[in-house]
């Protein structure tokens, strides 16, 4: 059967980012905070955050950026951020947003496979910016947020006087954000997002759950994820509320932020959950102005999300489902929902619909049964960037998205996902793709085999662990494995654990038979 919506059914929403979500905010909210610093307290208003967008723009296309050119923004959060992506988009330039703690190498794989022209960074990332600029070759200039000798900084570019670039958009065809994701597995791709598929989706959540003038949003989750990008950014400045901008996590800055500036919605992760639930630092904490808190990004356990509401004395906490190829919401536990049931991720959004189908044959399942979750709607992806391949295996000549998340939806329309994607590791919210690990571990002249599948540590987070197979001889140690994957990638994709074995099973295809070591795990922990 096909799940439909409670809600009223949205029309597309056929404007640009950066239309949708300042056409309205600004004329009616002009002088009110739009970005706050949390560090240092730099405030722009509606009004500001508007003349400095137009600026850049203006600043932008006079450097030669072009309607469908790709620029990247590789830095942490920062009240410069959105400014970044609306100029982009006022230029009609697609944003791609790099991990701020992505390797040179790494950097370099994405500014290549996207096609940028440009890289906008921070003075701090610049050796691995120039690095991965002259690895990949195709990048016209690099600009920084602060200043660094030898880069026009945005403050030079704010300070020019060309005009605004005045550009026809096709929201239902050309790209707003092209933000990197594995999907279900491999390598991570180019997600395609219209500008019509991130407005709309925005559409969406207004009235099941958005921000609200007056209301004071913590932005601490990173703006170059796509959850960070709709939550903390668009869907926040759409309506008028305050953005209050933190560059990393620190649990007393991020307490310290909640109360010096009176924060009312948190936006989270499971492992920022279960701080907030044990961490003793937050004992005597004033959190008193927290209405509300969500999480999403990775399942959460519904124990630890009531240990976590009963201390922090807040009503249930909410969650929300959706991926990177979905906008990406397509589910969420509406802020005033006191019915949702222990464990929920929400309900479908609005012009939403969903199919669970059984696991082995795809026949469509019905209430409370558990199958693979399919998605149709105006969210879902344009594609993945020159891969036809893979977006036709994700989604169908029917336009439904095969999510590859297990879970079920019970009688009275709520999704409780009971699994997730068979092979990524989700680490801290980070996506992790196993096959790039193993590829990186067999280049190692002393390994022989290699498989890595995620697995729980005594905080509850999922990490990635190797299974090795030595070459005959070689004197290996975890340490080694260890430091030699470091070396090599992002500080969120290390492997934590090693675990050398004779062989890694694998099918007669040569597929690595991840359940087996699963089980192999589980058996272990319960021995």
């Amino acid at each position: 059967m096909v799940f439909r919506s409670e809600y009223p059914d949205v029309a597309p929403l056929d404007q640009p980012i950066h239309e949708a979500v300042l056409g309205r905010s600004v004329p009616e909210h002009g002088d009110r905070p739009a970005l706050i610093d949390g560090l240092t307290g730099t405030t722009l208003t509606y009004a500001e955050l508007d003349v400095r967008t137009r600026r850049l723009a203006a600043a932008f296309a006079a450097a030669g950026v072009r309607k469908g050119d790709v620029l990247a923004l590789h830095s942490p959060n920062s009240v410069a951020y959105p400014v970044v992506c609306y100029a982009a988009s006022r230029c009609g330039a697609a944003v791609t947003p790099v991990h701020p703690l992505a390797t040179a190498d790494e950097v370099a794989k994405q500014l290549h496979d996207s096609g940028a022209r440009w890289l906008v960074t921070v003075s701090a990332l610049l050796p691995a910016a120039r690095t991965a600029a002259e690895k990949c070759g195709g990048i016209t200039e690099i600009f920084v947020c602060d200043a660094a000798p030898g880069h026009r900084s945005l403050a030079d570019l704010l300070a020019g006087g060309a005009p605004e670039p005045q550009i026809d958009l096709d929201p239902a065809e050309d790209l707003a954000c092209l933000p990197y994701s594995s999907g279900t597995t491999g390598a991570p791709k180019g997600v395609m997002l219209t500008h019509r598929n991130i407005a709309t989706n925005l559409v969406q959540l207004d009235g099941v759950l958005t921000a609200e003038p007056g209301d004071r949003v913590l932005a601490v989750l990173p703006m170059f994820h796509i959850y960070g990008y709709t939550a903390l950014m668009n869907a926040p400045l759409r309506k008028g509320a305050t953005v209050v901008v933190l560059p990393r996590f620190d649990l007393d800055t991020f307490l310290g932020a909640i109360e010096k500036y009176r924060v009312t919605a948190v936006y989270v992760a499971p492992p920022l959950v279960l701080a907030l639930a044990k961490h003793p630092a937050v004992e005597g904490r004033d959190l008193s102005s927290v209405e509300y808190l969500l999480s999403a990004a990775a399942p959460l356990d519904a124990e630890l999300a009531a240990a976590c509401a009963a201390r922090l004395k807040l009503p249930p906490l909410l969650q929300a489902y959706g991926m990177t190829e979905l906008s990406p919401g397509t589910h969420v536990v509406p802020r005033d929902a006191r019915d949702a049931p222990p464990g929920a991720v929400g309900k479908l959004l609005p012009g939403t619909e969903m199919r669970i189908v059984d696991l082995d044959g795809g026949a469509d399942l019905g209430p409370g049964a558990t199958g693979e979750i399919l998605i149709r709607g105006p969210q879902v992806m344009k594609g993945y960037l020159g891969r036809p391949e893979a977006t036709d295996a994700m989604i169908d000549a029917d336009g439904w998205l095969h999510t590859g998340d297990i879970g079920h939806c019970d009688a009275d329309g709520w999704l409780h996902v009971v699994d997730r994607v068979k092979e990524l590791i989700k680490y801290k919210g980070y996506q992790v793709a196993p096959a790039d690990l193993e590829a990186l571990l067999l280049q190692h002249e002393d390994i022989a085999d290699a498989a890595v599948i995620g697995v729980t540590d005594a905080d509850g987070n999922e990490i990635p662990k190797a299974y090795v197979v030595p070459q005959p001889g070689a004197l290996l140690t975890e340490r080694e494995i260890i430091a030699y994957v470091a070396d090599r990638v992002a500080p969120y994709k290390k492997i934590r654990r090693v675990e050398f074995t004779d062989t890694v099973p694998r099918a007669a295809t040569g597929k690595i038979l991840r359940r087996e070591l699963r089980a192999r795990e589980r058996s272990s922990q319960d021995s």
